[in-house]
């Protein structure tokens, strides 16, 4: 666990350097804003429709086999892209195919990867390795964002590339050698030798199976999780857009106030991190109860009058995010049986890709039309009033039903009661 921690903690600082230059790439090689969320929809388009089928392959094959194929394809489109990049090669229509297959292969590798890592540490210590993961998304962010400030201005736009490519062969290489615990586990009692699994029986055992969709849609739990994450997707967490026109925009800060916004924000997503690495079992109830106490100070970071005020409120609205975050996670990884895992997981990338996609253009709409403010306190109330009516709904469908009135028995003519005599005729 510790050599897949730090190989996750190389890719994530690789993958935020490229995403720092990849929209100016975009930028400079089309002068248009609208190529540029094109570009995010060629990549996000095949998670959006193949999410599913991904999470199916996963669960039929090696997990440690398809992680390492999938992050060795990521490198070779990672050092295309920087060549084509650095003999000025790369044009709009080359770009769009190289993000379509990175978006076609991360269908294969965030399941793959998500669940390997959770092999490597026994059932009751999920929730401390899914905590770890989010501290070394949050610290790799931090640190790929800054060393992309330096490394391109030194090296150029193509050294980005270079360096995820090289981040994803050193995931690539630490795979092979990593144990499941389940192999690593003495057996307990003789078990006995499986049939051979032919291709025949797995294709009959997978029609006995329920459809990705279909079982993820029968599960209540899943299905309130992923209500209340698109809700706080959609109209909260977009605080690089919101809080940014709120900090430049009502309270007249600058760019070093909103870089003072945004560090309390990374610092207390990675506090809220470690936080949540001591829960052991949570529930979607304690997921929605941290979404609503987070959109309640939204709302009032939305009101603040004054930067201090706000940066106050930031900090354990950005704690409140990340312990609901990876509650949640812990929630969609452990609800669901093991050989089903990858096709939730598939199932639940699309849903995300979904709303990950619906979000921006319903947030600019709601900025336009309310402002800063208005958006940060309208979205916060739409989260809060969303989750508390789901939990009276399902309140109410849990209430058990009043029991019926006796009704009085009217005996027929002729008819004998306990002592054997009859009764008398209505």
């Amino acid at each position: 666990m510790r050599w897949w921690s730090t190989a996750n903690l190389v890719s994530n600082a690789g993958t935020w350097m490229q995403l720092t230059v990849q929209n100016l790439l975009v930028l400079q090689l089309t002068g248009s804003a609208a190529a540029t969320g094109l570009s995010l929809a060629a990549q996000a388009a095949p998670g959006l429709l193949l999410g599913a089928a991904g999470g199916a392959a996963v669960d039929a094959l090696p997990r440690k086999l398809v992680a390492a194929v999938t992050q060795t394809v990521l490198a070779l489109v990672a050092f295309a892209t920087a060549a084509l990049v650095a003999f000025h090669l790369l044009s709009v229509g080359g770009l769009m195919v190289l993000a379509a297959i990175t978006g076609l292969v991360a269908t294969l590798d965030g399941p793959a990867t998500s669940l390997l890592g959770n092999d490597l540490v026994p059932p009751q210590d999920l929730p401390s390795a899914i905590a770890l993961g989010s501290v070394v998304h949050s610290v790799g962010r931090l640190a790929g964002t800054a060393l992309a400030a330096v490394v391109v201005g030194l090296f150029g736009t193509s050294t980005a590339y270079l360096a995820n490519g090289l981040s994803f062969l050193f995931v690539a290489a630490v795979i092979p050698f990593l144990r499941p615990v389940a192999d690593t586990a003495p057996p307990t009692e003789p078990v006995a030798p499986r049939p051979r699994r032919t291709a025949r029986t797995a294709a009959r055992k997978a029609t006995r199976e329920p459809g990705s969709a279909a079982f993820f849609l029968r599960r209540p739990r899943l299905v309130a999780l992923a209500g209340i994450t698109a809700l706080s997707s959609v109209f909260g967490r977009n605080y690089t857009l919101t809080l940014a026109v709120l900090v430049t925009g009502p309270l007249h800060g600058g760019t070093k106030s909103y870089g003072v916004v945004s560090t309390v924000l990374a610092v207390g997503g990675i506090a809220g991190a470690i936080l949540a690495g001591r829960l052991r079992s949570p529930s979607v109830r304690l997921v929605a109860t941290l979404a609503a106490a987070g959109a309640v100070l939204q709302v009032a970071a939305g009101l603040s009058p004054s930067l201090f005020l706000l940066t106050a409120l930031v900090l354990p609205m950005a704690v409140l995010e990340s312990v609901s975050d990876t509650a949640g996670t812990t929630v969609l990884q452990t609800d669901p049986p093991p050989h089903m895992r990858g096709r939730v997981l598939g199932v639940w990338r699309s849903a995300s890709t979904g709303w990950g996609l619906a979000g921006p253009p319903l947030l600019g709409l709601l900025l336009q039309f309310a402002g800063a403010r208005g958006a940060l306190a309208i979205g916060g109330l739409i989260i809060a009033g969303g989750i508390a009516a789901g939990a009276l709904g399902h309140g109410r469908v849990l209430r058990p039903a009043p029991a019926p009135e006796p009704v009085p028995v009217v005996p027929f003519p002729g008819q004998r009661h306990d002592s054997g005599r009859p009764w008398p005729a209505v």
